[in-house]
């Protein structure tokens, strides 16, 4: 019996045809070319596929290159098609391919049958800006190799255009009237006449700018349809004329002339090389019809995955609101205006916590409950002080989103979610440091290995008991300014001054600035803890404990005492320090937490799993 999957015969014939819908063919991988812009790069890949009688040229999606590159997909190859676009090209149906299954790794030895293309009349003005490289290897028969879309006679007359068909299915009928529909997917910076239906995800505000060379405004949109997604942004007079017509999860038809371009990455979090720019003459048109079109799109990132994303990536994230700060305001240190924010605590089933800020309006109006399941789309990741994460003003929030991760994640949160310890991310170091970030060491392994003794700081994280808190000093005398922590100096009673600030105070607020000695079962080391850790530790603020000192009260050392005998979880920092014609380093605490006990019992539950494995190696060999 022939163990290879049954090829869907027929069904290139019915998909090109539109005579009978077809649900996930099978076909056969006959042919695999690069598809080269001008510049020479690589663009995408052109992919023939077969079913035994007839073969159909397709374009794989670009999130798609990876099955290519890597060699999953090879020619040959028995694939399973899953979702696809028709779409016209130069008189030829052709598929946008979004999804495909390899159902064979190593392929068939050779090309099953003469597959032949199948007869399709209707012509329309060639995509420009592809060269096709032709392959070492023998082609086909019947499978032109000469461009893209094979060999054809020029046209003798101007053609009419035809409208693309929908995933798997034509387009409704409200579509017919604009011609030469195309999948955000195709649309590149050589195509041209053409119109995309999509919905409107996101419009952000007006924005302004003032430059020596003049002034103008903008507003961007983010467009959406089953293909991908684009971002597109109006200037002055299109800012003027497009503005109120875009309404968010409105649906579309944009048509050329609309510039595409390189898309700027730091003002977009869309998955998309390109963007769009509109122009005088670029029609927007609000569809009659605005279903089968997508809703937002997410690619959720877990929170217990976020040390292994790199610093300044844009992500998406969803979690439950654990906790929720008030409004607060920071005021920028290159620009010193000031910027409203608010932070809020986000958990999901990873057993991990993480903070996000939110700004501006969505930060003074937001008015979620706690345990509210909160989905953001177009969050950058930070590593200020262990990971965080930021809203972008491109970015989204939805709150008690109607999709299956909310759903789940509300479910898990319910059942057992609210009782449980969180590892928070304010604990984790930057993505430079992945190889070290959470490297849990013991206290005798930091000396041994000389952790911190390299030209650059050294991230490390042990479990310790304090021992000893240096009285002397614990505190020093900081600015009250927002976002200054600078050492101020008495000039005279009740007056502080401020030498960065060049303001003065009747008093100071104090700031930990104490070395503690710490221990684990290995050994002992000092450590340096500044405010937040220091607050953590000694359970109240600098300022208590002055005034404490400062009176020659005894509560002090018994304050002093009770911080002692308690473990936590410290990362460290080591870095090498040089005090008078002296070299030591410096162990600096970035953060403390208490110890998740059921965490650290899963840890060593699969370290006594890996010592059963290796003695039981050891006993086969």
């Amino acid at each position: 019996m022939d163990p290879r999957p049954a090829i869907t015969r027929g069904s290139v014939k019915s998909i090109i045809l539109q005579t009978n819908a077809v649900k996930n063919p099978i076909l056969q991988c006959v042919q695999i070319k690069p598809m080269k812009l001008e510049t020479g790069e690589i663009d995408r890949w052109r992919v023939v596929l077969s079913d035994i009688d007839n073969y159909v040229q397709t374009m794989l999606a670009t999130h798609l290159s990876h099955i290519v590159t890597s060699g999953t997909l090879r020619k040959n190859n028995i694939v399973r098609l899953r979702e696809f676009l028709p779409h016209v090209a130069k008189g030829k149906k052709i598929l946008l391919v979004l999804s495909l299954e390899v159902l064979n790794e190593y392929g068939e030895p050779e090309k099953i049958g003469e597959p032949t293309p199948v007869e399709f009349r209707d012509e329309e003005e060639p995509a420009q800006g592809y060269n096709v490289q032709q392959p070492q290897q023998q082609q086909p028969s019947a499978i032109s190799g000469a461009s893209f879309y094979g060999n054809k006679p020029t046209p003798q007359h101007q053609p009419q255009s035809r409208p693309m068909a929908s995933r798997n299915n034509a387009m409704s009928a409200s579509a017919s009237s604009h011609g030469n529909l195309y999948p955000i997917e195709a649309l590149s910076p050589y195509g041209h006449k053409w119109t995309i239906r999509a919905r409107c995800t996101h419009k952000s505000q007006i924005k302004t700018w003032h430059k020596s060379t003049g002034e103008g405004k903008l507003f961007s949109v983010n467009l959406l349809d089953e293909s991908g997604e684009i971002r597109a942004t109006g200037f002055n007079d299109q800012c003027d004329a497009l503005y109120d017509l875009f309404q968010e999860n409105c649906v579309y038809y944009i048509s050329s002339p609309c510039r595409v371009q390189l898309a700027k990455k730091q003002f977009s979090n869309l998955n998309n090389d390109y963007e769009l720019t509109f122009e005088r003459d670029t029609v927007v048109e609000k569809a009659e019809d605005q279903t089968d079109v997508p809703q937002i799109r997410y690619s959720f990132t877990r929170i217990g995955d976020l040390q292994n994303v790199e610093k300044d990536s844009t992500i998406d994230v969803i979690g439950v609101l654990k906790n929720v700060g008030e409004v607060d305001q920071i005021v920028s240190k290159s620009t010193s205006k000031p910027y409203v924010k608010r932070d809020l605590e986000l958990v999901d089933d990873t057993n991990f916590s993480v903070r996000l800020t939110i700004w501006g309006n969505t930060a003074t109006t937001f008015d979620a409950p706690i345990d509210s399941v909160a989905a953001f789309k177009g969050v950058k990741v930070g590593d200020f002080g262990g990971r965080s994460l930021s809203l972008l003003s491109s970015g989204q929030m939805i709150i008690d989103p109607d999709i299956d991760e909310a759903h789940k994640l509300k479910g898990w949160y319910d059942a057992q979610g609210n009782a449980e310890q969180f590892i928070s991310h304010a604990s984790t170091m930057p993505a430079s440091t992945a190889g070290r970030r959470d490297q849990y060491k013991t206290l005798a392994q930091v000396q041994e290995e000389n952790v911190g003794m390299s030209d650059q700081p050294e991230y490390f994280t042990v479990q310790a008991t304090v021992m000893y808190v240096k009285q002397e000093p614990f505190a020093y005398p900081a600015c009250q300014s927002e976002g200054c922590n600078k050492k101020v100096i008495e000039e005279e009673p009740g007056a502080w001054r401020c030498e960065k600030c060049n303001r003065t105070f009747p008093q100071p607020t104090y700031r930990y600035v104490m070395s503690i000695r710490v221990a684990d079962h290995t050994g002992a080391l000092w450590l340096s803890c500044f405010d937040d850790a220091g607050r953590k530790i000694m359970g109240t603020s600098a300022n208590e404990l002055v005034e404490l000192k400062d009176a020659d009260d005894p509560h002090f050392v018994e304050a002093c005492g009770q911080a002692t005998g308690r473990a936590y979880v410290f990362r460290c920092r080591g870095k090498m320090d040089t005090f008078g014609d002296q070299q030591r380093v410096r162990y600096h605490v970035s953060s403390v937490n208490d110890i998740n006990y059921a965490a650290e019992c899963s840890k060593l539950a699969e370290i006594l799993r890996q010592y059963n494995i290796n003695d039981s190696t050891m006993f086969v060999q």
